[in-house]
């Protein structure tokens, strides 16, 4: 991870430096552009530390359902997510998160019990076991 934010004095005041930084590894194709909320200084169009979280458990929950799907003999020809989380600011400025939902689509060329697979993929998923958060699936059509 790399700041990329000194606007030239550093942080020698609260507005004088941006948000901006990359998350980068060695091997991987392109950082993830970062940034902090836009209520935060932050520049909306890059990802923020929240949304890399939601992400995380979206993507963490599909990839172990399309295994837990193959493993079943259930074809997905389609998959996407529309998850969202909820906070809480604290009075002191700190904040967590209270809960996210995912709501997945699936497009399946067979039958199977894609509820059991969703269930089955949330007991497996290193990241919805790592929070301290409820994390609910709500499957879409």
């Amino acid at each position: 991870m790399k700041w990329t934010g000194n606007l030239g004095t550093g942080t020698s005041g609260y507005r004088a430096y941006g948000r901006n930084h990359e998350v980068m590894r060695e091997g991987k194709v392109a950082p993830i552009l970062g940034s902090s909320d836009k209520s935060f200084r932050g520049e909306d169009s890059r990802w923020n530390p929240e949304e890399t979280l939601v992400a995380s458990l979206s993507t963490c929950h599909m990839l172990w359902f399309l295994h837990l799907c193959a493993d079943a003999g259930v074809v997905v020809t389609e998959y996407d997510d529309q998850p969202s989380g909820t906070m809480r600011e604290n009075p002191d400025g700190s904040g967590e998160f209270v809960s996210v939902v995912l709501r997945p689509r699936v497009v399946t060329t067979s039958t199977g019990d894609l509820e059991a697979l969703h269930h089955r993929a949330h007991e497996f998923c290193y990241i919805s076991r790592s929070v301290n958060f409820p994390v609910e699936i709500h499957p879409r059509e």
